[in-house]
């Protein structure tokens, strides 16, 4: 590699905008985790919560409720190995409200930066997989004990106001830069922007046009 290519590569940055109750985030974990892997390690990574949907104490609509378990359906048909507990339905009170566990992602990340991923991953386990409700505070509560935060600082942050304003400040971050839906993935280097395509099953098609976009 030669000086300037490294020098490239240090000013690039490659965004996650994602929401942890995105089910279609869910679906695309694994070739995420295939990228991030696969990425020269000079790219710096930074994860961006977009928040689909406002707090909430509103029963989530019977036909709401149908959408979602039909996208369930579709993503479950359209990428293979991806997994739901179809019981969350019957089991728990679905309310349409991501932000509560947007602010787990954060208030995570306030105490140790390597349990943004920890706690994104355990509220998608918790909702897909075992049927729990990352949109209530208490199942937030006990999986920030489960990854092992500091569960006294957690419950103080959770819904403090500077992690309601560090959200707000992420998605507009997000709408800024160009986030169409979630997930996206958005490079940025010293030329420019650029939202890349994404293929749910398929990491090379990130990492190609990212081999292209670096000077």
């Amino acid at each position: 590699m030669t000086a300037p290519q490294a020098q490239a590569d240090q000013l690039a940055t490659l965004y996650y905008a994602h929401d942890p109750m995105c089910s279609w985030c869910w679906a695309f974990n694994p070739t995420w985790q295939q990228i991030q892997q696969r990425l020269p390690k000079s790219i710096n990574i930074v994860r961006l919560v977009g928040g689909l949907a406002p707090d909430s104490h509103v029963p989530m609509p019977q036909e709401m409720q149908q959408f979602l378990q039909q996208t369930w359906q579709r993503i479950q048909a359209t990428v293979p190995g991806t997994e739901f507990n179809f019981d969350f339905w019957s089991r728990c009170n679905p309310r349409r409200s991501t932000y509560p566990a947007c602010r787990a992602v954060i208030a995570a990340r306030q105490q140790q930066s390597e349990q943004e991923s920890a706690m994104t991953l355990a509220i998608q386990q918790a909702y897909y997989l075992d049927a729990r409700n990352p949109s209530d505070d208490a199942t937030l509560i006990e999986l920030a004990s489960e990854i092992g935060l500091d569960v006294e600082r957690f419950k103080g942050d959770l819904n403090a106001d500077q992690t309601q304003q560090a959200l707000l400040d992420e998605i507009n971050r997000c709408r800024e830069m160009g986030a169409q839906g979630f997930p996206s993935l958005i490079l940025e280097t010293q030329q420019r922007r650029q939202l890349l395509p994404l293929d749910y099953v398929d990491p090379q098609m990130a990492l190609q046009h990212i081999a292209k976009l670096l000077p």
